[in-house]
């Protein structure tokens, strides 16, 4: 989940209108006060946002103490539950795994339970597709998202391109874009709903192939392959590029503080990528974990999360209070759902492929 891990969340503290989520458990009866739960989450402002705005909020609703675990990404993580997990002892009750670290999880077995979704009826808020089952119940129940965006600059580009096929215009943007140098940044699921048959198309080499001969006849439109996110935010501030892929959160933090920057959703949409919320096979708190994603899942909080630390809701707009320029803030439709099971079983097989293109000519 390192998409959380890079954000420059410091700096949005007031992107938005405060949120009153401070609570107390003052007067909370002495069996509700002794319930704890240990939620993993990443750090930083992330984190600290999180033990300020929701988890007071949870324990004022239920009278359960959040002990906030810092984890860091994903797969990490993941390491460390299998290790924690064989030794008896987990550091975690609810850890926070991107959707793939789940696919990795329910594949080795024995890491994460399945859930009683009876007790957590707030979850019908959600699309079914953020409820993770891999066969066995559902395992994981959707926390938050985030977007990667079409971007330009508006002040260079005067028709905001209605389809990511646009960008393949050489007579509008000929070395000017600019394009993750990632094979996993998800411009190859771009390609693919653009294109093909979106995530079906990765499911022979064949077709992976095809997306990546597409992304190919695009280089001569590719100024620049960034591979940090600073590359790409001094690309659009100086003018360097005029367009491309970019998060969509910090396009919009950049595009309030003045500079030539404007997120897009073109008719295919925009890469959504998520975090759940899944509960350690070795926990005893499946009662309180139940109460935390029942909790998570309200569109209140799914909202409060919106304002508080600029995750796109996984609940649609109008179950929630969210302005439209909050929910545009971080959010938008449609939506491209990565491949990530592609991802997984032919890492190796497109990494390769596509590096192959990036470096020729």
């Amino acid at each position: 989940m390192t998409s959380l891990n890079r954000r420059a969340l410091l700096k949005r503290g007031g992107a938005f209108a405060a949120v009153s989520a401070a609570s107390t458990v003052m007067g909370t009866p002495l069996i509700a006060q002794a319930r704890t739960l240990r939620v993993g989450s990443y750090g930083g402002y992330f984190e600290n946002s999180f033990k300020e705005h929701v988890y007071t909020a949870f324990t004022a609703a239920t009278g359960i103490t959040v002990e906030s675990v810092t984890q860091p990404n994903s797969n990490d993580w993941l390491v460390t539950m299998q290790q924690a997990t064989a030794a008896g002892s987990i550091p975690t009750d609810i850890s926070l795994y991107a959707r793939d670290t789940m696919i990795k999880a329910s594949r080795l077995g024995g890491l994460i339970k399945p859930l009683d979704m009876a007790k957590i009826p707030a979850s019908s808020n959600l699309d079914p597709y953020f409820l993770f089952d891999a066969g066995q119940g559902v395992l994981g129940v959707g926390a938050m998202s985030w977007f990667s965006a079409m971007v330009i600059n508006p002040t260079e580009v005067k028709e905001a391109p209605a389809s990511w096929a646009d960008f393949w215009d050489t007579s509008k943007y000929e070395a000017s874009l600019g394009l993750s140098k990632n094979y996993n940044a998800q411009f190859m699921d771009i390609t693919a709903a653009t294109f093909f048959d979106g995530a079906a198309t990765f499911e022979t080499d064949e077709g992976i192939l095809a997306i990546i001969a597409k992304v190919a006849e695009l280089k001569p439109n590719v100024a620049l392959w960034w591979s940090a996110e600073s590359q790409m935010e001094q690309a659009m501030k100086n003018g360097d590029v005029i367009g491309g892929q970019y998060y969509l959160d910090v396009s919009n933090l950049m595009a309030s503080e003045g500079f030539p920057i404007k997120p897009i959703f073109p008719k295919e949409g925009n890469p959504q990528d998520y975090g759940s919320w899944c509960l350690s096979a070795l926990s005893d708190k499946d009662a309180e974990a139940a109460e935390f994603m029942n909790f998570s899942s309200d569109p209140a909080t799914q909202a409060l999360m919106s304002r508080k630390i600029g995750t796109a809701p996984l609940v649609a707009k109008d179950k929630t209070d969210l302005t439209a320029d909050e929910f545009a803030f971080v959010s938008g439709t449609p939506a491209i759902k990565p491949a990530y099971e592609a991802y997984l079983d032919k890492e190796t097989f497109m990494k390769e492929a596509w590096d192959k293109m990036v470096a020729g000519a």
